[in-house]
This record gives C-alpha cells, structure tokens and sequence, in this order.
C-alpha cells in the first residue's frame, strides 16, 4: 500500500490547477510526487509539473471531504473558489459575477494542457485528462462555445456519463439545441452523433473525445 501523502505534499496538490493540474512546488516536493505516482514531469520544456490521475484522485477526494465538514446541509457548494464546469442541473443560478472570465481562462488552461501533454503538441484534440473527466471535459467545451447548462432558471444542456467506454451523452431541450452542442463538441475535438433513446424517444448526442 502506497503511503499517503505528506501534509506539505497535500498542499502541493490542493493549490494545483483546478482544470490543467499544473504544479508548483520546491523541486524536492515536486520530485518526491512523482516517485509516489501523483505527479508527471513533462519531457518537453519548461518541463512543468502535472497531476496524473492518482494526483486528480486524491485532490478531488480532499474536497469532497471539506465540502461535507463546511458546507451546511441543502446548501449548494458554490463560491468555494474552485471551478467547475457546469453539466447542466445545477441548483444554484448559471450566471455569476466573473463567470465568463473563469470559464475563459479554464479554457484557455485546457488548450495548454493539451499542447503541453499530447506527444505531438496539438491543441486541436483532446488530451488524456480529458478522458479521463469526460463529462466535466465535455462540459467544459460547451461552457466555452457559449453553450448554456440547464438550470432553475433556464433550459439548456445536460452531459451525462453512459456505460459506453470514453463516451458522453449529452441532452438538449430541442433539435436545434442539439445540433448547436454537437457543432461546438466538434470544434473543440469531439465527435458527436446524434440518436434516440429507444424507451423515451428522446434525441441526445454521444460524443467521444477523437484520438486522431
């Protein structure tokens, strides 16, 4: 059993980037993630430091576990500070003060670890942390097209993960909405292709993150 992390090397981890998982740290606590597996050093200069998936793990748990010592209960957990893509559903109200600006720079970190991470630096094609969140990555990608989340105020998408292996699907309220969601997949490096729930009728998208 692989020993849990120091509470210095916690620190390290939880001040990581929300959505890219970059780090920061001395080169010593930097080094010691990467022996234990939660973290990666980029062959390619400047040679930053990620988060790999058991990194991602543990920061998300830490979170959770705050969330449920502070937030009270029935109360959402927003304004904590740390960014979330929307899947659409959320209780609490879409727009915010800086919304847009988080939600820009979220992407714009993306496209860096997308460049940073794929072998041959494209920022066109999703990434492995992408498929590794599929939902939030998806998520993501619509948020910054413009794309509104369904919510208490408004109707809008809903991403959803499917038993299928490295797939979304994601609802609209109509057709047009649908094919404007899978337009914007589309130009974030998805593939998208639009079908219908055989109990429901409902039409929703599956969308894949393309590996070529």
């Amino acid at each position: 059993m692989t020993r849990p992390p120091t509470a210095a090397q916690r620190r390290v981890i939880d001040a990581a980037d929300p959505v890219t998982g970059r780090l920061r740290g001395t080169e010593a606590q930097l080094a010691a993630l990467v022996k234990r597996g939660l973290a990666f050093r980029h062959p390619r200069p400047p040679h930053d430091h990620f988060l790999t998936p058991a990194g991602h793990r543990i920061r998300e748990e830490e979170e959770g576990e705050e969330e449920e010592k502070s937030t009270p209960a029935g109360e959402a957990a927003a304004g904590s500070g740390v960014f979330s893509a929307r899947v659409g559903g959320e209780e609490e109200p879409y727009d915010g003060p800086g919304r847009a600006r988080e939600v820009h720079s979220a992407w714009q970190g993306l496209l860096e670890l997308r460049r940073m991470t794929n072998p041959d630096g494209a920022v066109e094609r999703p990434c492995g942390w992408e498929r590794a969140h599929l939902v939030r990555a998806a998520a993501l990608a619509l948020e910054a097209a413009g794309q509104r989340p369904a919510g208490p105020d408004a109707d809008g998408y809903r991403v959803r993960a499917t038993p299928q292996p490295e797939a979304v699907a994601v609802y609209g309220p109509d057709g047009a909405a649908l094919r404007a969601c899978a337009a914007a997949l589309e130009r974030a490096g998805w593939q998208a292709g639009e079908y219908t729930e055989p109990r429901t009728r409902d039409r929703y998208l599956l969308a894949s993150p393309r590996r070529v």
